[in-house]
């Protein structure tokens, strides 16, 4: 074969492959002329949106929201990601099953953390049965005597502060958080004996989760190489207390013995591994949310004071009826109080986003008529940090309003189902809301019977740079001891 055959070989192979790309350009080409595909937001080539999303998501979907409506696409690298912002456009994302519309692609980069063998390192069905074992831990009877270990933690926690004095109300409701989530997840063991040591390991495996991390959780940097040997080091912490549990018999109520005892349908029980994932999933689930919510609570209500006598004088109808006893069902009498967590979550969503992997074709409508065919293969996101403040739904949506909540007004519910979406919703929604809701009312209930409270630095702002949303700088307050008093 001369050079000149070789040549002309090449540039034969060159002309099909060109003709070749050029055949499925046209062909795909055609397939989405025949589809009302959602506008695309302009990029460059191969980074399409990367550096718009990177600079902020939440001033990106503003932005695109404003400019392109409810449903829009942004290309990043070799993905593209749709966006559905608003109830009327976003119930399939929360309603469709998982053959449809799945978790596990978009979030396995939480397997080194969580480990092998749970939650999105397994196939539906099995993760389906582990999310069982979470419903069954947290059923109204085992709640009832969470609450109670939640109530204990408070007080003993604020029995240490003084009759006045100055705090960083963040630093505090961050660790009384974590020490309720010992006493009531990890179980008593961790709480009484270890809890230094796990709590550490905990704060390593937490730095481990960077924004990096979402596309290269394995990537070698001395961030995940710490959170590996955290994640080693804890299973082998909860290995040493289930045996001993088993050898022992000894039963306790919190959450690690309700994973010790589940099942499979087919009769399995839980391996060691297993339950430590489990853990590890729960405390991650909760105490952002838990500690970031609290604080946030507490700040509106020292910001706007009507809301902290509203709250003050619930406390003093619910003492009248009960006196000084606190348990899950006096909880759950306190609307206003919930009315203001549940305001504060809807400012502050710990979750910019929720993102799912779009396995079929679907349609959507938008509150305008518009619709849009959203194609297999997408990556389909919502916002609840945009969408809990869109002013079609929300009146003053950037005020801080808990009686938007009360009756007659409802507002969560005006436009239908995934208004409010601070816990998801739908398939997916957070198992552990209720959870999260009694452990900052009896974390407020304390203190708003038993101190009073200035706001000292300036009210706080969001910190975009975490992985979950959380708030920036110190929260620093004044408080002063008093005994709430009620009159008969």
């Amino acid at each position: 074969m001369d050079l000149g055959d070789s040549q002309q070989r090449l540039i034969a192979g060159a002309a099909l492959l060109l003709a070749t790309v050029a055949f499925v350009r046209l062909l795909l080409g055609s397939r989405a002329r025949g589809k009302r595909l959602p506008p695309t937001i302009p990029g460059a080539p191969v980074v399409g949106g990367l550096i718009k999303f990177m600079r902020g998501p939440i001033p990106m979907i503003r932005e695109e929201y404003a400019r392109l409506g409810s449903v829009f696409t942004v290309p990043i690298l070799s993905r593209r990601i749709t966006f559905l912002i608003g109830p009327e456009v976003s119930a399939h994302f929360f309603k469709g099953n998982e053959a449809e519309m799945s978790q596990q692609e978009v979030y396995r980069f939480n397997v080194p953390t969580f480990g092998p063998g749970v939650v999105f390192d397994v196939d539906y069905s099995v993760r389906q049965e582990q999310f069982r074992f979470f419903t069954e831990a947290l059923r109204a009877n085992k709640l009832r005597s969470y609450v109670d270990q939640m109530v204990a933690e408070a007080e003993e926690y604020f029995s240490k502060w003084g009759e006045s004095g100055t705090v960083d109300l963040k630093y505090e409701l961050e660790h009384l958080i974590i020490l309720t989530a010992s006493r009531c997840l990890l179980g008593r063991e961790v709480r009484e004996k270890l809890f230094d040591d796990v709590s550490a390991l905990f704060h390593d495996l937490d730095n481990g989760m960077q924004p990096i991390s979402v596309i290269f959780p394995y990537l070698p940097i001395p961030a995940h190489k710490r959170r590996d040997r955290a994640r080693a080091r804890l299973a082998e912490i909860f290995a040493t207390i289930i045996n001993s549990r088993k050898a022992s018999g000894q039963s306790e109520e919190d959450m690690l013995q309700c994973f010790i005892d589940s099942k499979y349908k087919n009769g399995r029980s839980t391996t060691e591994g297993e339950v430590t994932g489990l853990l590890i999933a729960a405390l991650f689930a909760g105490q952002h949310t838990s500690s970031i919510t609290s604080t946030w609570t507490g700040a509106y209500l020292l910001r706007f004071k009507q809301y902290f006598a509203e709250a003050v004088e619930e406390q003093k109808e619910v003492m009248k009826r009960h006196g000084n006893k606190i348990d899950h069902d006096i909880l759950a009498e306190m609307d206003v109080l919930y009315r203001c967590i549940k305001e504060a979550l809807r400012l502050h969503p710990p979750l910019i986003m929720l993102l799912r992997q779009s396995h079929t074709d679907f349609t959507v409508t938008t509150k305008e008529g518009k619709e849009y065919d959203i194609p297999k293969g997408h990556i389909v996101a919502t916002s609840p940090s945009f969408a809990n403040r869109l002013p079609h739904i929300y009146k003053n949506p950037d005020s801080y309003d808990p009686d938007r909540f009360g009756p007659g007004r409802e507002e969560d519910k005006a436009a239908g189902a995934f208004s409010y979406i601070s816990f998801g919703g739908g398939r997916h929604g957070c198992l552990g809301e209720p959870f999260a809701y009694l452990q900052i009312k009896a974390i407020w209930t304390h203190l708003l019977r038993n101190f009073e409270f200035e706001l000292v630095s300036p009210f706080p702002e969001n910190d975009w740079n975490a992985m979950v949303v959380g708030i920036k700088g110190e929260v620093m307050v004044n408080y002063k001891r008093r005994k709430l008093v009620v009159n008969n």
